[in-house]
């Protein structure tokens, strides 16, 4: 299927690696040109040189900053003023009992999870909104936006606040061709994730057997047991991306595998 995006300009913040590198990757290969944003500028060309290989037809443009601090958004501002795509992928997580959270660590992920794409949308969407050529602005959510993990509370809330944004953005897209919606993958075998598996599983020896514990211990109501594929999500991502993809506007898109146990 083609999806139209031959020649767009996409904005997927914290794509080096995991979910956004994979987003990076579903969007080049529908010829989508891309912006690459990490905080090392190492990594980003590194990233850029890999991905320019495998996707020739498309573009790659650096982008590395720290997004949750204000003169670096401003510095991607000036670089990039507008762009057809934005995908708010960036974000931070670990484990974490809530008793042992302090304030600031609270404040630190508010300002990385929330206030960056808060940030983002603020500059991009009125742009979007005067082009009328179907933008769009993407948060990445998670699960536990709507089924907020013991593990991770202080990351619970930043995701379900990405839910409540974008159903009110999409009201300011109202009789426009551009749309605001929330992808909510479920768990996702990224770099980050092995992480936190090795936290809650040192014992075990394996990411295989890491996973399968996570799994049946963690996340039982899965329907397919197993940890999702970047890859899944990128291509989800890049299809509600899509001009085809028009009809979706303010929606909470599920792809966590059954692991929410409710009709909606």
């Amino acid at each position: 299927m083609d999806l139209k995006l031959s020649n767009k300009l996409a904005l997927v913040t914290g794509s080096t690696k995991g979910i956004g590198r994979a987003i990076a990757e579903s969007l080049a290969a529908e010829g989508t040109n891309v912006i690459i944003n990490g905080r090392s500028q190492d990594v980003v060309e590194k990233v850029i040189e890999d991905l320019s290989k495998k996707y020739p037809q498309s573009a790659f443009y650096s982008a590395a900053y720290d997004l949750s601090v204000e003169r670096e958004r401003q510095a991607l501002f000036q670089a990039f003023p507008e762009v057809d795509i934005l995908v708010n992928n960036m974000a931070i997580f670990n484990d974490a009992k809530f008793e042992e959270i302090g304030l600031d660590e609270w404040r630190r992920y508010f300002e990385v999870n929330s206030i960056s794409g808060i940030a983002l949308a603020k500059f991009y969407l009125p742009k979007m909104l005067a082009k009328n050529l179907d933008g769009r602005i993407i948060f990445i959510a998670s699960e536990a936006a709507i089924m907020p993990s013991p593990e991770m509370p202080h990351y619970s809330m930043t995701k379900t606040m990405n839910l409540s944004l974008a159903k009110s953005l999409s009201r300011e897209t109202v009789g426009t061709t551009v749309t605001v919606n929330t992808v909510m993958p479920g768990s996702t075998l990224t770099e980050g994730v092995e992480s936190l598996l090795a936290s809650l599983y040192p014992e075990l020896d394996s990411v295989e057997e890491r996973s399968r514990a996570f799994m049946l211990n963690n996340r039982p109501t899965s329907t397919i047991q197993r940890l999702i594929r970047p890859e899944e999500i990128g291509n989800f991502v890049a299809y509600v991306a899509s001009p085809l993809a028009g009809a979706f506007s303010g929606e909470a898109l599920r792809m966590d595998g059954g692991l929410v146990p409710t009709i909606f």
